[in-house]
């Protein structure tokens, strides 16, 4: 069954398709080239069953970028950063907390900048038949030829690059490719993109990406050559370089098996790795914690969407790190706030306070500071669907909007539960809370060091 097309929207406003396949821990593939259809590519027997492939076992992610496909057309900006826009719509309309990330010939340094710049969402990174810097692709005389074709012939240009791209005997493979690139887009519209990613250059960010990669290269394929693949490597701090048979560009084509479990076997490390927070059992006692950014809608009008969406991508990723380093299993996010749950009170405490201590440093320094009210609530919760519901839920929620910013409050039974630890409480009365008939005594946790 075809996938379903869904649409994600980035901050500067374009309408993003992708599609996910499968179940499991989320793979993000990003799209080979300014030229994509995702439709279109799943007409195409071979495609579709390397898609079906990579899928086995976990979620697989795939879209349009911004001026191609199904996406958006009518677009003027094809830098670096509005790629990452695209991507970042994408994984945020999914609420995708942390996932891989594969990134594929020339828009490659857009997968490279997204995970030097967020190692807290990016838990693996894989690179196919790709480089860091274009020019150093574009080198070869067979670039450069296509280069000048590009600029005088379209139909022409698009048939030598499918060849050149997929190998020389591909035929009609070849013949479907170059006929998806022109399907892709409007002709001026991809010109221009192609020209855009053929000038990309992240070589200054690879010593900073911090997250395990796998550059995967064939060894026969014309253009990057094997030197441009283990330059990649060799710059990115622990890379992992895997080189195939082959002469295709394309995964889907030649060994494709060789090249998934490749994949299979870097992902799978990672996803045993990743198996520490389980999700809590039907009925067994929680503590649950909310989040809240004060005033984000404000924050939102005074600086607009894109500025402010840099604001909140802050607020997650303190937020992330005090949940990771003290066992909290993160259920949803809102955007400005957060939901998770802690199978121990003192963990839930020890993480809400560094959360705090982590803003008021971050606040210190910034020019635009984030305070955020943070709610404790505990109890038996019900289990489903990876989430929680019940009046324990609802509870921890209405006293985290009870809350100030900056501040931590928690139910009697939070306190109670930390009795001896070396926590300091005040005492903040009895406070009435929306949708419940009778008040709720809270308690404000000092956290200041």
């Amino acid at each position: 069954m075809e996938p379903r097309i869904q649409y994600a929207q980035t901050t500067d406003g374009l309408n993003i398709a992708f599609w996910t396949l499968g179940e499991g821990t989320p793979l993000v593939e990003m799209p080979f080239s300014p030229f994509s259809h995702i439709q279109l590519e799943w007409q195409v027997p071979q495609w579709r069953s390397y898609h079906e492939r990579l899928a086995e076992n976990r979620k697989l992610v795939r879209y349009d970028p911004r001026g191609a496909g199904l996406s958006e057309l009518d677009v003027a900006d094809y830098s670096l950063d509005a790629y990452l826009l695209d991507l970042e719509a994408v994984v945020d309309q999914l609420g995708l907390e942390g996932f891989a990330l594969y990134g594929s010939f020339s828009l490659g340094p857009v997968a490279i900048a997204y995970a030097a710049r967020h190692p807290e969402r990016v838990s693996r990174l894989l690179l196919w038949c790709s480089w860091a810097r274009a020019s150093d692709a574009y080198r070869s005389a067979q670039a450069q030829t296509l280069v000048a074709l590009r600029e005088k012939d379209w139909e022409i240009y698009t048939e030598t690059v499918a060849h050149a791209l997929l190998g020389w005997s591909a035929g009609e493979q070849a013949r479907r490719f170059a006929a998806l690139m022109r399907e892709s887009g409007d002709q001026e519209a991809l010109r221009a993109a192609v020209a855009s990613a053929s000038e990309f250059d992240v070589t200054a960010l690879l010593p900073r990406v911090n997250v395990p990669t796998l550059v995967l290269h064939r060894r026969q394929v014309p253009m990057p050559g094997l030197g441009v693949a283990r330059a990649l490597a060799s710059q990115i701090p622990d890379a992992r370089l895997v080189l195939l048979e082959g002469a295709s560009l394309a995964g889907y084509l030649g060994d494709m098996e060789s090249m998934a479990a490749a994949v299979d076997e870097f992902l799978g490390e990672g996803e045993e790795a990743a198996a520490e927070a389980e999700p809590p059992e039907a009925g067994a006692f929680r503590t649950v914690l909310f989040t809240d950014v004060e005033g984000s809608t404000a924050l939102t009008q005074r600086l607009g969407d894109a500025k402010a969406r840099e604001v909140l991508r802050e607020h997650e990723r303190i937020v992330r790190e005090a949940l990771k380093s003290h066992a909290g299993s993160e259920l949803k996010t809102t955007g400005d706030g957060f939901m998770a749950s802690f199978s121990s009170a003192t963990r839930a405490l020890e993480s809400a306070i560094a959360m705090q201590r982590a803003f008021a440093a971050h606040n210190a320094s910034a020019q635009e500071p984030i305070l955020v009210r943070v709610g404790l609530n505990a109890g038996e919760p019900i289990a489903e669907d990876e989430d929680l519901f019940g009046t324990a839920v609802i509870e921890a929620a209405r006293i985290a909007a009870a809350a100030k910013g900056g501040e931590i409050l928690v139910s009697d039974v939070v306190r109670q539960l930390a009795k001896g630890k070396d926590f300091l409480f005040a005492d903040r009365g009895e406070v009435a809370l929306r949708g419940f008939e009778e008040p709720v005594r809270l308690f404000e946790v000092r956290w200041e060091a």
